[in-house]
């Protein structure tokens, strides 16, 4: 891979997703596109990026897809899902007692991990949520990872990654040598393919944000410039979850730091003054299923 490639590479990507590479990252994109490049019957970096550049979209998605980090696993790092349950729906739970309905958005949902987690834990609260219409937005650049996370089956080592065995047994049947999460699950989670750096306002307002482990990835204007934007589509008192690395201090005047609760941020109050969002025709498809009741 010449350093032309590479600078072009560099920019596609950060163009197309936002991931930002830095100069010492070659052997990163190497050990991604080279299996690409060689499954597209290309010779190597170079013939790919010569390709790409002739107009080949459907290579350039791929690669953004192979460069995108899908890394996930069922309740990862816990403490988000202990904040979900101890605090977050707690408090809603208050606040929303005349409408009882909650909306949720998993803004990188990747292979489905982290949403089906969600709606897992709001089962397993049992009585609490009962009568509730909750619904659970996942969205992520990928498609592929989309249509993953839509089927629901995992591998072995996937299930054991973060995962109980009692909710293992509980919502999952054994598919072969695979594992698919329920039906019912499965039905409380919308997808939808959506590029965190185009406008996403049609999707409507939103109760509770997960946007985890991807802004890591995104420089600092990109960064505020999402951060503004989310405090758009979250009702005032709505909760973002970010994460553990990952924080509005120093970025942005948006959101504020809940009390005592790491990585989990709450709407100043003038910045999510906003009008009511409004869904979009072209959104309608993905958004025609109903929020699923709960109990």
């Amino acid at each position: 891979m010449t350093p032309q490639d590479y600078e072009y590479l560099r920019k596609l990507l950060k163009d197309r997703s936002g991931l930002v590479l830095s100069a010492d990252k070659q052997y990163l994109v190497e050990s991604r596109l080279v299996p690409l490049a060689r499954k597209a019957n290309l010779g190597g970096i170079t013939e790919l990026v010569a390709k790409m550049k002739s107009g080949a979209e459907a290579l350039v998605v791929d690669v953004v897809e192979a460069m995108t980090t899908n890394e996930t696993f069922f309740f990862r790092d816990k403490v988000p899902f202990d904040h979900f349950r101890d605090t977050i729906i707690p408090k809603l739970v208050q606040a929303r007692g005349a409408r009882k309905s909650l909306r949720i958005w998993c803004a990188a949902g990747s292979t489905g991990q982290e949403p089906y987690s969600l709606a897992m834990a709001i089962k397993e609260m049992g009585s609490l949520l009962s009568g509730w219409r909750v619904e659970i937005l996942a969205t992520d650049l990928s498609a592929e990872v989309q249509e993953k996370s839509k089927a629901g089956i995992y591998s072995q080592f996937e299930v054991q990654r973060g995962l109980p065995i009692q909710l293992l047994v509980k919502y999952f049947k054994q598919v072969g040598e695979m594992w698919q999460i329920n039906a019912d699950i499965r039905a409380m989670v919308q997808h939808r393919q959506l590029n965190l750096l185009h406008d996403f306002s049609s999707l409507g307002v939103f109760d509770v944000i997960f946007c985890r482990n991807v802004l890591i990835y995104f420089d600092q204007d990109t960064k505020i410039t999402v951060f503004n934007r989310l405090v758009k589509v979250m009702e005032p008192d709505a909760f973002l979850v970010l994460g553990a690395a990952e924080t509005v201090v120093g970025l942005t005047d948006a959101f504020k730091p809940y009390p005592d609760c790491r990585g989990l941020y709450s709407p100043n109050a003038t910045s999510s003054a906003r009008p009511p969002a409004v869904v979009s025709p072209s959104l309608a498809p993905a958004m025609a299923r109903p929020a699923v009741k709960v109990g």
